[in-house]
């Protein structure tokens, strides 16, 4: 009997040990791992495939922008006038007759603008849902920025956009860098507002954009906004 507890008095030491030693490896191991998905997914980021139009897509943006004179009637194609001198501006008169005050964009072709007439197309998407706009933003860090310097940060930001008693329904949902959600007190307690309704009673951006707005409808990949006379 006495030979038998002082070898269990002997080995439970050991034993212990043993148990410290695996847990401080495994707790190392969990460590690096998480290490390694965070620098992966919020650091070091890859850029965003820019999105692109087929022939059809295509042709049905460039008659939208023709129709809001962002490009001229002669820049559709762009092939026939290849060999032509750039054409000088004809006087035109103004006049409203006729013409649309309404504005649609697919979630596709909103994409497809940031990829063709910005340098964002790599670092901004957008995504519309029901009555939400939503977006996603890498935003490279200065090189002599504290601890991030050189990386770049994952930025994701929501707001519902609505029309809904006569006036148009502006409301920040939130904003989350690296995964992590901006607390209210740092976004200035606009978090979760009405910023028409809280804004839109002083002179300003917010009046005059409530002011100059009779429907917004954001669907499920579709944007349609329609304006006052």
């Amino acid at each position: 009997m006495t030979q038998t507890n002082k070898t269990e008095n002997t080995s439970s030491p050991r034993l212990g040990w043993l148990k410290i030693t695996g847990l401080l490896l495994l707790t190392i191991i969990v460590s690096v791992l998480v290490t390694v998905w965070v620098m992966k997914s919020y650091l070091f980021v890859p850029e965003f495939t820019p999105v692109t139009l087929n022939a059809e897509e295509e042709q049905i943006l460039q008659s939208k922008l023709e129709r809001l004179n962002v490009i001229e009637a002669s820049q559709k194609n762009p092939a026939e006038n290849s060999g032509s001198e750039n054409k000088t501006v004809k006087p035109e008169a103004y006049s409203e007759e006729g013409a649309k005050r309404d504005i649609n964009f697919t979630e596709k072709e909103l994409n497809a603008l940031l990829a063709k007439n910005t340098d964002l197309a790599h670092k901004l998407a957008v995504d519309l849902a029901d009555d939400l706009v939503s977006i996603k933003l890498l935003m490279p860090m200065d090189e002599d920025f504290p601890i991030l310097g050189g990386k770049t940060l994952r930025l994701k930001a929501g707001a519902e956009f609505a029309y809904r008693n006569e006036r148009p329904v502006v409301i920040l949902k939130g904003v989350k860098i690296m995964g992590i959600p901006v607390p209210n007190a740092w976004l200035g307690g606009i978090k979760n507002v009405d910023l028409v309704k809280e804004f839109g009673g002083h002179e300003g951006f917010w009046k005059s954009f409530s002011e100059g707005v009779s429907d917004i409808q954001i669907e499920e990949g579709r944007l349609s906004i329609k304006l006052k006379e």
